[in-house]
């Protein structure tokens, strides 16, 4: 049987923004990466993309014939992440979690970043609209914020002002990849784009069914474009509070973040026929643009 965790680990390579840049010392890299398993295989569990097989169901506990049971998996996780906090053998059950163990010690991570990636997972089984925009914040804060919280866990440089810089950063990610992904996002029955401003724009289901994007869904994406570069222009000045690496890394997020946003204008905010993504220029123009401004 092939190995689950490699499967899972292989697709940082096709991830919007870079996981584990080369530039970054060992250690971070090792521990993003190991944050990066256990988002990803959370995230392939609520989404059903797990490799076939049942092989994960199987190394968390579960029957193979559980392996599309969401709920179930999800619970299982949760109850390997306890046993990675905790201190009884023999330990978590998946390998993922396994490697996740020396990160959370070596960094002094606390659980709750890892259950809020856990519990949207759960809210994606449930809910699949979003009535308002605070709505939507609310599901980004368990979905996108735990994330750049636990970046700035392995790397020391956690405060009170930076976990709110990097909050206003991922949610602004999270919001930039729902505009790239609404076509997609459909076909699993979901809808990020909130209903209260759905119907400001006059935007029906039907209409983010099309191959193309009407005029009103064109302006309504760019609406919520423009949400995303306020909350990137507000969470930016995080990367000129660091140094060194971390700085390029945070650029990174940051510049990647605005040349997505570019691509979605420059495809005149119709997002239906695919994702519009950024060039590798555009991208590193955005970054550099970013560190020079540094925010």
């Amino acid at each position: 049987m092939d190995d689950p965790s490699r499967t899972v680990l292989d697709q940082a390579a096709h991830e919007n923004f870079p996981v584990a840049p080369f530039f970054l010392p060992r250690a971070w890299r090792g521990d993003l990466m190991a944050v990066y398993g256990y988002a990803r295989l959370v995230d392939d569990i609520g989404d059903g993309d797990l490799a076939p097989g049942g092989g994960d169901a199987v190394l968390l506990g579960l029957e193979r014939e559980q392996a599309d049971d969401r709920f179930a998996l999800l619970d299982a996780l949760e109850a390997d992440l306890h046993r990675v906090f905790g201190d009884r053998a023999p330990g978590p059950r998946h390998p993922l979690l396994r490697r996740l163990g020396p990160t959370v010690r070596r960094c002094g991570l606390t659980p709750e970043p890892f259950l809020g990636l856990i519990e949207a997972n759960r809210q994606d089984q449930r809910i699949s609209r979003y009535a308002t925009t605070a709505d939507l914040d609310a599901y980004c804060e368990l979905s996108a914020n735990p994330v750049g919280r636990l970046v700035l866990g392995i790397t020391g440089t956690t405060s009170p002002e930076r976990v709110r810089r990097s909050d206003e950063i991922c949610t602004a990610l999270q919001i930039v990849e729902h505009l790239q992904d609404v076509a997609e996002d459909l076909a699993r029955d979901r809808i990020y784009l909130p209903e209260e401003n759905r119907k400001r724009f006059g935007v029906t289901e039907a209409d983010l069914a099309a191959p193309h994007a009407s005029p009103a869904v064109r302006a309504l994406i760019a609406h919520e474009a423009d949400r995303a570069t306020r909350l990137l222009d507000a969470g930016a000045p995080l990367v000129g509070s660091v140094h060194g690496r971390l700085r390029l890394l945070l650029a990174g997020f940051v510049g990647g973040g605005r040349a997505a946003l570019q691509a979605v204008a420059d495809a005149g905010h119709d997002v239906l026929p695919g994702p519009p993504k950024p060039t590798k220029l555009s991208l590193l123009r955005a970054v550099g643009a970013t560190l020079r401004r540094e925010g």
